[in-house]
């Protein structure tokens, strides 16, 4: 007697592969505002639309799926697997405010949906292509550099995000070499007045007066050091983890003739020197620090004032309480590796715990929308200068980055706030006067 099998043996059929379009009906919710095209043909959204996504290649596809979200995209788009169309690279914030606003509305696709999608892909387009050279080491295995906040990690950090190019920074930023949110008093200013007003203010706030010393922790390229020497007379030291920022602050100085003045050292802000100056500037680097770091950081600060003496920290902020400190995935892998904000409660609790008195606090937040659409537009006038100094990928790391965060601030995702605090005595004198001393 002979035994057959009833069952086929005709190969099982593989599913046929979908295309980039059906993968995004997969994924989003109604018809999408913007175009999206693909390397496949295919295509989604309204022909006439202002604003183009094309997914030029199968690695494009793959950094897309393998990381959804900002990561995937920000991948495939430094590689240039993804095109933003309608918009120039050095400021793609129009794009960004359409997708930002309900452009494109992504969903988790159903359990059905998304077997289909892997069987009809296969799992060779589902494993991650290498990262472009420009994303930094993912958390983990940062831990091989020290611990989160420690002293060689954070100035890993630092290398990462400042030592790219004076020169690039140079095109960027405009002449004050100023990479901190500008003050204007009217739309008007350009960004070079609007950075000598922020500078200003913050001298102001400081009572900042000839023959005083002031100490400028996280100094950048000098520029609040140089103001405050050049300005107001004030002999000013600043420090910086950026050997790059250093050496260029440093000719600077000397360049501008305030040797007798001004000094700029490479180092780190734990480390300044214990003098008892007449007022600490912090601008642009609390972001740096990590929450946990915030009573050290605030005591060293402190110890480095004398009686009565003020403090001014500058810092982005986030809006409330709920969300994460830490920052993005985009963020933390291409900008600021380390990154974490703090609501400006969290801050007023922190000086005050280091028991500082807090007389002011303002926030800047559309200010910073006025000074990223300067350094946007700066680095359109000069990309292919940008270009040439550091490659495409990082320049548009940079346009993707600052239009990012125009948009953040406008939508009120996060802040700029200014906290000036005074080293009050125990017979609680402060040197503070009755109304503040100083002009907006």
């Amino acid at each position: 007697m002979t035994i057959t099998n009833k069952r086929s043996s005709a190969p099982r059929q593989r599913p046929p592969v979908p295309t980039v379009t059906d993968i995004v009906r997969a994924v989003t919710n109604g018809e999408p505002a913007v175009r999206i095209t693909a390397y496949d043909g295919s295509a989604i959204g309204p022909e006439t639309a202002a604003i183009g996504l094309h997914v030029a290649s199968e690695r494009g596809l793959s950094y897309l799926l393998t990381a959804p979200g900002d990561l995937g995209m920000a991948r495939a788009y430094v590689t240039g697997d993804l095109e933003l169309r309608g918009v120039h690279p050095g400021d793609p914030y129009e794009a960004l405010q359409v997708l930002g606003d309900g452009g494109l509305q992504l969903r988790l696709p159903s359990p059905a949906d998304a077997l289909r999608l892997v069987r009809g892909l296969g799992w060779e387009r589902l494993r991650p292509p290498p990262p472009p050279p420009q994303e930094h080491l993912p958390n983990w295995k940062r831990t091989l550099q020290g611990l989160r906040h420690g002293r060689g990690r954070d100035a890993e950090a630092i290398h990462h995000h400042y030592d790219v190019s004076n020169a690039f920074y140079e095109k960027v930023l405009g002449p004050s070499m100023t990479y901190t949110c500008a003050v204007f008093r009217s739309p008007s200013d350009t960004l070079e007045q609007a950075q000598a007003n922020k500078y200003d203010l913050v001298a102001g706030k400081l009572a900042l007066k000839p023959g005083m010393r002031l100490l400028d922790v996280g100094c950048g390229w000098g520029g609040m050091v140089r103001h405050a020497a050049r300005e107001y007379g004030v002999k000013a030291l600043g420090v910086t983890l950026s050997r790059e920022q250093a050496a260029w602050a440093r000719a600077a100085i000397e360049r501008e003739g305030l040797s007798h003045l001004a000094e700029v050292r490479h180092l780190d802000y734990r480390d300044a020197p214990l003098e008892h100056f007449d007022a600490v500037s912090s601008i642009g680097l609390t972001e740096h620090i990590g929450l946990r770091n915030y009573p050290r950081y605030f005591k060293t600060l402190r110890d480095r004032l004398k009686p009565g003496g003020r403090l001014l920290n500058h810092c982005i902020t986030r809006a409330d309480n709920r969300t994460s400190h830490r920052t993005g995935a985009f963020i933390d892998r291409y900008v600021f590796p380390d990154g974490e904000l703090a609501s400006p409660g969290k801050l007023v609790s922190a000086v005050h715990d280091a028991a500082f008195e807090v007389q002011h606090e303002e926030n800047l937040r559309m200010h910073y929308t006025h000074t990223l659409a300067g350094w946007n537009r700066n680095l359109v006038e000069h990309w292919d200068a940008c270009v040439d100094e550091v490659g495409v990928g990082t320049a548009r790391v940079w346009g993707l980055y600052m239009a990012g965060s125009r948009y953040a601030f406008e939508r009120n995702q996060i802040q700029l706030h200014q906290i000036l605090a005074t080293k009050t005595t125990r017979l609680g004198e402060s040197s503070f006067p009755l109304r503040p001393d100083w002009t907006a």
